[in-house]
C-alpha cells in the first residue's frame, strides 16, 4: 500500500536546505520527502510552497527567507533569476565552487563506489565574470515591437531580454546595441518560429581572447539582409576588436542555430586565438572551449596526467578540433585522434598543419567504432584520452579502451555522474582511478568539467 503523500500542491512548508542538485537548485527534506528549491541556497531556513509532487520527492519555490544562508548574497543580475543561466548568482562564488566540488566527490562515491578522499580541491577561476568567450542570442520581437535580444527563458522559448550578460565580454553588448540600431533603422523582418516567416533569428557572437578578435555573426532565414553596408558601418563603430562580419543561412524549421552556408560582409572568414601556446583558427562552426583560461588550466591537468616522455602512442577519442592531442603532441612519439564531425576533423587538420606539428593524425568516425577497429588489429596506445560529451562513454568504449591494455587513461568529463558511472566499468576491467580534479570552467552556473587519471591495476 502506497504511503499517503504529505504534501500537496500549494502548501507552505518550512524548509531547510541542505545541499544542491546537479541543475543547482537547492534540496531539503520535509517529512521524509526531497524537495527542491530553484534559487535556494545551502544553509538557508525557508518557508516553501509546493508547486508539484511526485510520490518520493517534491518542487518548490521560495515563499520567504527565514534565516539566509551565510553563503547568500544579492544577485548582481537583474535577469538571473528569469534566464536561468546563473544558478549560482544568488550565493559567493567560493560557496559555489564548494558545492560543484562535493558534487564530484559524492558521484565517485556513491555512483562508482570509489574513495571520495582521490577527488582534489576544485580548481576554481581567476575570473568568475565575463569569461565566455561565445554567445548565442536569439531574436524575437518584444511586446512594443522592438528587437529583443537575450536567451530562452528555461524549458521555453520564452526570449528573456538581457541588455547585458556578465558571464559575456562587454563587446558582445556593444554588438548587440549595434544590431538593435541597425534592425530598427532599416526594418527588418524577425523570425517567428510558429509560422516559419521573418529574416533574424540569432546573433551569433565569439571573442578569441589572446588576439582581442570579435567575430559577429548573423544567423538569418535567407541569403541576404537589408543595407548590409550599414550593418557592417555601425559595427565597426561600437565594437573593438572587430575582425570579422558573417551572415550564416538557416532556412531550415530547426532549433540547430547554424545553417551550412556563412558569408563574410567584412573583415576575415575567421578569427586566431593561441590556446596552451599554439594558435588555433576559429570559424562560426569550429568548436572551442568558451573559457579559453580555465581551459588552459583543464589541458594542462590532462597533460601530467598523461605522464608522456616522447617515446608514447597517445589516442585522442572524442578529440574535437584537437585542442587536447594537439597540445600534447610536443610530448609524444605519436597522436591519433578521432572525432565523429567531420568539420571538426578537417579542422583539427588544419590546425596541426598551422601549428606545424607532424606527429598527429586525425581520423572521422564513430568513438566506439573505430577503437574497436584499432583494437582488432592489435593498436596499443600507451595512453588514451577521452573526452566524451554529456552521456559519457559508456561500456561499450569503455571495455573497447580498457582491452587496448593502456599504461594510463585521461577521462576528461563534462558531467560527474556519467564519468562515475564510466568509473566504475573501467574499475571493473582491471583499472583503479589515481585522482580526480574538478575544474570550474562555467563559473556561475551548475556545469563543472574534472580530469581522472586511470591506470592498470590488474592484468
Amino acid at each position: 500500500m502506497d504511503r499517503q503523500l504529505s504534501l500537496h500542491k500549494n502548501d507552505i512548508v518550512p524548509l531547510t536546505i541542505t545541499g544542491y542538485t546537479a541543475q543547482g537548485s537547492g534540496v531539503g527534506h520535509y517529512d521524509g520527502m526531497a524537495v527542491f528549491v530553484s534559487g535556494a541556497a545551502e544553509g538557508d531556513c525557508l518557508q516553501v510552497r509546493i508547486l508539484k509532487t511526485e510520490k518520493t520527492y517534491a518542487y518548490g519555490k521560495i515563499e520567504s527567507i527565514e534565516t539566509p544562508a551565510p553563503c547568500r548574497i544579492t544577485p548582481d543580475c537583474p535577469q538571473a533569476a528569469q534566464c536561468g543561466g546563473c544558478v549560482f548568482r544568488h550565493i559567493s562564488y567560493e560557496a559555489e565552487c564548494k558545492a560543484k566540488e562535493q558534487r564530484v566527490r559524492d558521484a565517485v562515491q556513491r555512483i562508482a563506489g570509489l574513495n571520495p578522499e582521490l577527488v582534489q580541491p576544485i580548481l576554481g577561476a581567476p575570473q568568475p565574470e565575463r569569461y565566455r568567450n561565445k554567445a548565442q542570442y536569439p531574436l524575437g520581437l518584444d511586446s512594443s515591437g522592438k528587437l529583443a535580444v537575450g536567451f530562452y527563458a528555461p524549458h521555453s522559448h520564452r526570449i528573456v531580454p538581457c541588455n547585458d550578460c556578465r558571464l559575456q565580454p562587454e563587446s558582445f553588448t556593444k554588438a548587440a546595441d549595434a544590431v538593435r540600431q541597425w534592425q530598427s533603422e532599416t526594418g527588418e523582418s524577425v523570425y517567428e518560429e510558429t509560422s516559419g516567416k521573418g529574416m533574424l533569428r540569432h546573433l551569433y557572437l565569439r571573442e578569441a581572447e589572446m588576439t582581442g578578435q570579435i567575430m559577429v555573426c548573423l544567423v538569418i532565414n535567407g541569403t541576404k539582409v537589408r543595407q548590409e553596408d550599414r550593418l557592417v558601418t555601425l559595427l565597426r563603430e561600437r565594437v573593438p576588436g572587430l575582425a570579422s562580419v558573417v551572415l550564416n543561412c538557416n532556412q531550415k524549421c530547426t532549433n540547430v542555430i547554424l545553417g551550412e552556408k556563412c558569408r563574410t560582409l567584412w573583415g576575415t572568414e575567421t578569427l586566431t586565438d593561441i590556446l596552451c601556446g599554439l594558435e588555433f583558427s576559429i570559424s562560426p562552426k569550429s568548436f572551442y572551449q568558451v573559457n579559453r583560461s580555465q581551459a588552459e588550466v583543464l589541458y594542462g591537468i590532462a597533460g601530467r596526467f598523461a605522464g608522456l616522455s616522447g617515446k608514447e602512442l597517445l589516442l585522442d577519442l572524442y578529440c574535437g578540433t584537437g585542442t587536447i592531442g594537439l597540445s600534447m603532441a610536443a610530448k609524444a612519439a605519436k597522436v591519433i585522434g578521432v572525432e565523429v564531425v567531420p568539420a571538426a576533423v578537417e579542422d583539427a587538420r588544419r590546425n596541426a598543419a598551422r601549428n606545424h606539428i607532424e606527429n598527429a593524425e586525425f581520423r572521422c568516425g564513430d568513438a566506439v567504432t573505430i577503437a574497436e577497429k584499432f583494437r582488432e588489429k592489435g593498436l596499443a596506445p600507451d595512453v588514451v584520452v577521452l573526452d566524451p560529451p554529456r552521456k559519457g562513454c559508456g561500456a561499450e568504449l569503455v571495455h573497447t579502451v580498457a582491452g587496448m591494455v593502456p599504461q594510463r587513461i585521461v577521462y576528461v568529463s563534462c558531467d560527474p555522474a556519467t564519468l562515475a558511472r564510466d568509473l566504475k566499468t573501467f574499475t571493473q576491467d582491471g583499472y583503479g582511478l589515481q585522482q580526480a580534479v574538478p575544474v570550474d570552467l562555467f563559473p556561475r552556473t551548475a556545469h563543472v568539467e574534472c580530469v581522472a587519471l586511470m591506470s592498470r591495476v590488474k592484468k
